[in-house]
C-alpha cells in the first residue's frame, strides 16, 4: 500500500469512527440541564428552568435538527377593482431545515445555537442565534451564590426573546413539531436580540427582566438611532394534580427609540402561507411574510401580552391577548393594535399521539398613514400524529379575511382558504 492510498484508508477509518461515536451519542439521546427535547417530549414545555437532577458529565455535545416540508393547496380573492393576484397553484413548498447545536459546558452552564439550512427567505445558510444559560456557578467555586443560584438562571446572547409564550409553540422555519396547527399568529411578535434576561423562579412562580439593544441586524452603523428595549415577564405555572395543569403569564416588551424595530417582522425565516394576497409581480423569496400582517411600527412601541394556558388530561387551551402601540418613523401619532387568539386542542391516544383542534385569531387597530381602521381574522382548523416521538403529519384548513381596508389595496375585501399539509421530522 503507497503513502497515498494509505492516507486515504486512516482518513476514512477515523471518519467512520467519529461518525459512528456521533450516531451512538445521538441514538442515546442523553439529557441536558434546563433543556427542552426538539421532539415530542418538549411540547407545551416552556422556559425549561426547571432542575431535573440531570447530573453534569463532562463536555457534552448534542447534535440536532429538523426538516418541514408543506403541501399547500390555497386560494385567494380581493375586492379591489383592479385585481392583481398571483395566480396560486397546488403543489409542495420548498422544504425547510434546520441545525441545532446544544453544547453542556459545565455544571449549570449550556449553549445554544440554531443554523437556518434552508427557509423561504435565504437561499443560503445562516445562523438564526443562540445564547449562553448559566443556572450554576460553580465554575467560580463550588457551591458560589448557591441559595442565589437555586432560583436564578440567566441568559446572555444574540437569542430569541421571551416576549410572550406564542414564541414557545410558533413553528421557527422547520422547527414545527410543537405547533399543532401550520400557520404562527397575524401579528408575529418574534425577534432575535443582542441582549440578557435574568430568571428568577420561586415555587411556582416566574419573574423575568431583560435588556437588549433592540437590534435585529447588528453593526456600530447608525450610533443615536437605536435604544435599548426593556423586557418583563411574570407568571405562575403549576401542575395541580394528575391531570390539571395552569399557567398564566404576563409579558411586556417596550422600547422608546428605534431607528427600525422588528418586533413584528423579526422572523426572517417566513410565513407558511406561501404568496398569499400577494401581486402578480411577488418574488418568493422578498415577499416572504405573506398571511401575516406588520401594523408598520419603528419607534416607541410598548406590546402587553397575556397568555393562560390550562391542560386538563388531553384537553388544552392557550391563548394570547395582545395590546401593542407604537408608531412609524414618520408618524406623529400612536397607534393602537389589539390581537386575540386561542388554540383549542385535544390530544388523544396511550401517548397523545393523535389532536384535533381549532384557533381563532384576530387582529384589529390602525393603519398606518390611512387612519383606516382594518381588521384580519383566521380560522385554522387541524388535526396531527405523531408517527414516532421525532416524526409528526398535521393537516390544517384556514381561511382568513381582510376588513377595513381601502379600494386600492389588494387586501380591500381579501380572503384566501384552503387546505395545507405538513410534515415534520425533528430529534
Amino acid at each position: 500500500m503507497n503513502r497515498t492510498s494509505f492516507m486515504k484508508s486512516f482518513v476514512t477509518a477515523a471518519f467512520l469512527a467519529g461518525t459512528t461515536s456521533l450516531f451512538a451519542q445521538l441514538e442515546s439521546e442523553r439529557s441536558m440541564q434546563q433543556f427542552r427535547y426538539p421532539d415530542q417530549r418538549g411540547i407545551n414545555r416552556f422556559e425549561a428552568l426547571d432542575d431535573d437532577g440531570t447530573p453534569f458529565e463532562g463536555v457534552k455535545v448534542r447534535l440536532g435538527g429538523a426538516f418541514a416540508v408543506q403541501f399547500q393547496a390555497l386560494d385567494h380573492s380581493t375586492g379591489t377593482t383592479q385585481d392583481t393576484l398571483i395566480d396560486l397553484g397546488s403543489n409542495f413548498n420548498l422544504p425547510t431545515a434546520n441545525l441545532d447545536l446544544n453544547v453542556a459546558l459545565a455544571d449549570g452552564v449550556r449553549m445554544h445555537m440554531r443554523t437556518y439550512l434552508s427557509s423561504r427567505h435565504h437561499p443560503e445558510s445562516w445562523v438564526k442565534g443562540g445564547y449562553v444559560q448559566i443556572s450554576k456557578l460553580d465554575f467560580i467555586r463550588e457551591d458560589f451564590l448557591k441559595s442565589v443560584m437555586d432560583i436564578t438562571t440567566v441568559k446572555i446572547g444574540l437569542m430569541e426573546i421571551n416576549y410572550g409564550d406564542y414564541h414557545f409553540r410558533r413553528s421557527d422555519n422547520a422547527t414545527a413539531i410543537f405547533n399543532p396547527f401550520v400557520g404562527n399568529l397575524i401579528l408575529d411578535g418574534f425577534n432575535t436580540e443582542a441582549g440578557a434576561e435574568i430568571y428568577v423562579t420561586p415555587g411556582d412562580f416566574l419573574f423575568m427582566a431583560g435588556v437588549t439593544n433592540g437590534k435585529l441586524n447588528q453593526g456600530v452603523n447608525n450610533p443615536g438611532s437605536f435604544g435599548p428595549v426593556f423586557l418583563a415577564k411574570a407568571g405562575y405555572d403549576k401542575q395541580m394534580n394528575e391531570d390539571l395543569r395552569l399557567r398564566l403569564t404576563a409579558s411586556l416588551y417596550t422600547t422608546s427609540e428605534s431607528g427600525r424595530n422588528f418586533l413584528y417582522d423579526g422572523d426572517r425565516a417566513g410565513s407558511r402561507f406561501y404568496l398569499v394576497m400577494e401581486n402578480q409581480d411577488a418574488n418568493p423569496v422578498s415577499n416572504f411574510r405573506s398571511g401575516r400582517y406588520s401594523p408598520g411600527f419603528n419607534n416607541e412601541i410598548t406590546a402587553i401580552m397575556i397568555n393562560p394556558f390550562v391542560k386538563f388530561k388531553g384537553l388544552e387551551l392557550l391563548g394570547t391577548v395582545e395590546l401593542t402601540s407604537g408608531k412609524a418613523n414618520a408618524e406623529a401619532n400612536t397607534r393602537n393594535w389589539t390581537q386575540l387568539a386561542g388554540d383549542l386542542v385535544y390530544r388523544f391516544g396511550e401517548t397523545e399521539d393523535f389532536y384535533v383542534g381549532a384557533k381563532y385569531n384576530m387582529a384589529a387597530g390602525e393603519e398606518a398613514f390611512t387612519g383606516n381602521d382594518v381588521s384580519i381574522s383566521r380560522v385554522e382548523a387541524g388535526a396531527g400524529w405523531y408517527m414516532t416521538k421525532n416524526m409528526m403529519l398535521k393537516a390544517t384548513y384556514v381561511t382568513q379575511t381582510y376588513d377595513g381596508f381601502d379600494q386600492s389595496s389588494l387586501f380591500h375585501e381579501g380572503n384566501f382558504n384552503g387546505a395545507i399539509l405538513e410534515a415534520v421530522i425533528s430529534f
